[in-house]
C-alpha cells in the first residue's frame, strides 16, 4: 500500500532547522528589504528565489515580482511553503535539488530574475550554476563573507583566486552590504554578505568554451606563486621555447604569477594555447 502525502495547513509552525542542509534562515527585515531592493524586480518579473526556508523572502518578493518560483530542497519546508501559497498562483514551490536542472527551466522563460540565501557548504557550486547560459538579468545572493570577497576580488589582492576570475570573466559582481550573523535563525559562525552578480554585456568566454576556460583557470591558481613560464610547463607539459611563445602570443610577462592576471589576459592566454 502506499504511503499517503504528507499534508501541511497553513497555520501549522515551521519545521525546525536542520543542520544537515546548512539553514540558517534569515529574519531581519532590515536586510529582507535590502535584498529585494537590490533585486529590484518589476510587476512582469519572473524571479527564481534558492532555498525559501520559511518564506521571508518569498513573502515581500510576491509584493513586488510578478511571477516567484521557489526552489526548496527540504521536503517539510516545501510542503509548508506550499499549504502557505495554495491559494497564490503567482507562486510556484518546487521540491528539488536546484542543481538539477537549469534556472531558466525553472523559470519557465529566459528573462528571470534570481534571490538566494546560499547554503555555505555548496555556495560556489550555485554559482557556477547560475552563470550557466541563459543567464538571470540580475541575481542577488546571500553568502559567506569570505566567499563574497573572493567573488569580488580584484587581480592581485589576496582574496582573488579562481572563483574571482570565472565570475567576472562571465559577469559583474558588487558587494551590497555585510550581513551580521545575529540576523539568522539559528546564527551560523560566520558573518555573510549579499552580493549582486549581472551578466557582462561582453562575457570573455562563450557558453561553448566556459567549461574548459574554468579548468584551466583553476588548474593554474593552483599554482599561484609559481611564475607562468613554469605553470604553463607543469600545466601543460609545454617545452621552455613553446611556453614562453604562448606567453608572448598573449602579451602576457613569462615571470608574473596566476594571482596578478585579470580575467581577459586569463581567457587571451587559454585562446593562445588552444591556437
Amino acid at each position: 500500500m502506499a504511503p499517503r502525502p504528507v499534508r501541511h495547513r497553513a497555520n501549522e509552525p515551521w519545521p525546525r532547522p536542520r543542520k544537515r542542509l546548512g539553514q540558517h534562515f534569515l529574519n531581519d527585515p532590515q536586510i529582507l528589504g535590502d535584498i529585494a531592493d537590490a533585486l529590484a524586480p518589476e510587476p512582469h518579473d519572473t524571479v527564481v528565489e534558492i532555498g525559501p526556508g520559511r518564506g521571508s523572502l518569498t513573502e515581500l518578493l510576491a509584493g513586488r515580482a510578478g511571477r516567484i518560483v521557489a526552489v526548496e530542497l527540504d521536503t517539510a519546508l516545501a510542503a509548508r511553503l506550499r499549504a502557505v501559497y495554495a491559494g497564490d498562483p503567482r507562486i510556484t514551490v518546487h521540491e528539488r535539488d536546484v542543481l538539477e536542472a537549469p534556472l531558466a527551466e525553472f523559470a519557465g522563460t529566459a528573462d528571470f530574475l534570481v534571490a538566494g540565501n546560499v547554503p555555505y557548504y555548496i555556495t560556489t557550486p550555485i554559482l557556477f550554476h547560475a552563470l550557466r547560459s541563459p543567464r538571470a538579468r540580475r541575481a542577488v545572493f546571500l553568502v559567506q563573507r569570505e566567499v563574497a570577497d573572493r567573488v569580488i576580488a580584484p587581480p592581485g589582492s589576496d582574496a582573488y583566486g579562481a572563483l574571482s576570475a570565472n565570475v567576472q570573466a562571465l559577469a559583474t559582481a558588487t558587494l551590497v552590504r555585510g550581513v551580521p550573523a545575529g540576523a539568522f535563525t539559528p546564527a551560523p559562525k560566520v558573518a555573510s554578505a549579499l552580493i549582486r552578480v549581472e551578466p557582462r554585456s561582453d562575457p570573455l568566454v562563450t557558453d561553448a568554451e566556459q567549461g574548459d576556460f574554468a579548468e584551466f583557470v583553476i588548474a593554474a591558481f593552483g599554482m599561484r606563486r609559481k611564475q607562468m613560464r613554469r605553470v604553463l610547463r607543469t600545466m601543460r607539459g609545454l617545452t621552455p621555447a613553446a611556453a614562453e611563445r604562448a606567453l608572448a602570443a598573449a602579451g602576457v610577462p613569462p615571470d608574473v604569477r596566476p594571482e596578478v592576471l585579470g580575467p581577459a589576459e586569463l581567457a587571451t592566454l587559454w585562446r593562445a594555447l588552444a591556437g
